[in-house]
């Protein structure tokens, strides 16, 4: 992946050399040409081509931005409410991700999102121990964690 990077920088660098500007819409001609170009090379490049675990994080972190958002608008409704009425709770969480860096990544993306915190993972790493600040039932909350976050992170480790 990173010398189909670096080869398509190279194209991109040339095409400006070549046509003699460096204006943002002749740079962004070159760089789809030479996409054009490494997607005719994959086959005598290693690995898969570049773009498509590129376009899976991207998904991956519009992914997070959407959950983050609707966690801090219902952290603000808890905050902004008169009287405070919430039901924190812990819970367990089943996750069939088996990878260090995708348990990590998982734990990294609940914690960042408001109103969880990742406590603590077992010693086999199939499980996930969090803290809910509004806890409303275990099955939507494990759907709404497996849906979002799992499946997309799984997606990224495939490729």
């Amino acid at each position: 992946m990173a010398i189909q990077m670096m080869i398509h920088t190279g194209l991109v660098i040339l095409w400006c050399i070549l046509t003699g500007s460096v204006s943002f819409g002749n740079m962004l001609l070159g760089y789809l040409f030479g996409l054009c170009g490494i997607y005719i090379m994959r086959p005598f490049l290693p690995g898969g081509f570049y773009l498509v675990p590129f376009l899976k994080f991207i998904r991956l972190m519009g992914i997070f931005i959407i959950e983050l958002l609707k966690a801090n608008i219902s952290v603000l409704k808890i905050v902004m409410a008169p009287k405070i009425d919430v039901q924190p709770a812990f819970f367990m969480y089943p996750t069939d991700l088996r990878k260090d860096w995708e348990i990590s990544l998982l734990s990294l993306l609940i914690i960042l999102t408001p109103g969880t915190v990742v406590v603590a993972v077992s010693d086999d790493n199939s499980k996930l121990y969090i803290h809910a600040i509004n806890f409303s039932d275990l099955e939507s909350e494990i759907k709404g964690i497996k849906h979002s976050f799992e499946d997309a992170i799984k997606e990224i480790g495939v490729s």
